[in-house]
């Protein structure tokens, strides 16, 4: 697939959900959004109000991350947390599912879990993060198949705080399974442009990565990040 790299702005979520972000930091993040054309900006749904003040004139959307990065807690606490980050500015939500509660196969745990945040979202698009590191791909595929059922708009690899990030084989899996409807966002360790060529090619549609201005630039990114 021949995309020019300055191309895949509009796929990036520029993220930066470390615990010590600070205000700065973030303003570094929108300003460069914004020059850059990124899709988003994706931050921990303490840092939406901030955030969307800053872009609140700018056609970057701001994403906040929900249940991050466990996935482990209430569902009614998940969808507040969703609730309270759209009503500070948040124009996409992407969630954790009970990643436990996955791999025990009770599918109507997982089911309800990704269901209350999915009606806490309304009318904004949900992703719903699996954490593929932790999984078989028996269980990556019964989530997809929930999430597919679902309709929430993208189903994604990783938080970028567990064990290992996306792979091209995980994508690809995920987008067999959701079809056409669903989005797949590949994230953790999409750091320079050809991973990110190969992530799209395997069927993602958006990718979160920290390192969206090395890919955009072609170059290879150093050191490790989300």
């Amino acid at each position: 697939m021949k995309i020019e790299p300055a191309a895949l702005a509009q796929y990036i979520d520029h993220t930066l959900l470390a615990a010590d972000a600070t205000r700065e930091q973030i303003a570094t993040l929108c300003r460069e959004a914004q020059e850059h054309g990124f899709y988003s900006v994706c931050v921990n749904s303490g840092q939406v109000p901030y955030a969307a003040s800053l872009l609140k004139d700018a056609q970057v959307k701001v994403c906040a991350v929900v249940g991050f990065p466990l996935g482990a807690g209430l569902s009614d606490t998940k969808a507040f947390e969703a609730k309270q980050a759209i009503a500070a500015g948040a124009g996409e939500i992407d969630m954790v599912l009970n990643i436990g509660a996955l791999k025990d196969g009770l599918l109507e745990q997982v089911r309800d879990d990704i269901a209350a945040v999915k009606h806490a979202c309304g009318v904004v698009p949900l992703k719903v993060i699996l954490e593929t590191c932790l999984l078989d791909d028996a269980q990556k595929t019964s989530a997809c198949e929930l999430c597919r059922e679902l309709n929430v708009a993208f189903v994604k690899t990783s938080t970028g705080f567990s064990r290992s990030g996306a792979t091209v084989d995980d994508v690809a899996l995920m987008r067999k399974v959701v079809g056409d409807a669903v989005g797949v966002k590949a994230s953790g360790g999409v750091r320079d442009y050809k991973t990110a060529i190969a992530m799209i090619e395997a069927g993602a549609t958006r990718l979160g990565t920290s390192s969206g201005i090395a890919i955009i630039s072609g170059a290879e990114a150093s050191g490790s990040g989300y």
